[in-house]
């Protein structure tokens, strides 16, 4: 390969042209485009905890940062900025749901979530919630949309809080949200 220079991505790369295309609010990933520049040692856990070479990124600026040009195309995670595009792995969802506010009640409740990173999201019909059980034991698995394709795994505390609020509605348990019901579980499936 004379004549060329083969680059291997790195966070600190990464960091740099993300700190560069930054700006006011959440840069434009889903515009950018650029070429393919292979996978990077990067992990983000199902708490929300972001490794880097198999060690904890302990910066919560730095963390911020990448979750700020994270993507996901089909099945798969990337971190994109205007020059390169990387491929990470997420072993679940990319962001865990930390908190939320309630706003009204009933049908017109409003849920808004926030991330472990400080992203807000509403739940409603751009922000939908939905509950995974496992197969073997039940045990629910419950996201909230956030942005684009990328979801929050809604952490215990918060979906307790969160089944308080709940109420039945043609045959399911579940929330309402920004005028839509989101079912949780089918009533009589409750005990």
């Amino acid at each position: 390969m004379s004549g060329q220079n083969v680059v291997t991505p790195s966070a600190e790369g990464l960091a740099a042209s993300a700190r560069a295309a930054g700006g006011k609010g959440l840069p434009p990933v889903h515009k950018w485009n650029p070429p393919f520049c292979g996978d990077l040692d990067m992990r983000i856990a199902r708490d929300g905890t972001w490794f880097y070479l198999g060690t904890p990124i302990g910066r919560f600026e730095l963390v911020r940062l990448f979750s700020s040009i994270l993507r996901k195309d089909g099945d798969d995670f990337f971190l994109v900025t205007p020059v390169e595009k990387v491929g990470i792995t997420v072993d679940d969802a990319p962001f865990v749901a930390v908190d939320f506010e309630v706003a009204g009640q009933g049908a017109g409740q409003s849920l808004t979530f926030e991330t472990h990173v400080g992203d807000f999201a509403t739940a409603g019909p751009d922000h939908p919630i939905r509950v995974v059980r496992d197969p073997e034991t039940g045990e629910p698995s419950p996201y909230v949309l956030i942005r684009a394709n990328l979801e929050a795994l809604i952490d215990r505390k918060s979906f307790y809080r969160l089944v308080e609020l709940g109420s039945h509605h043609d045959g399911w348990f579940g929330l309402w949200s920004g005028g839509q019901f989101f079912p949780v579980i089918p009533s009589d499936e409750l005990p």
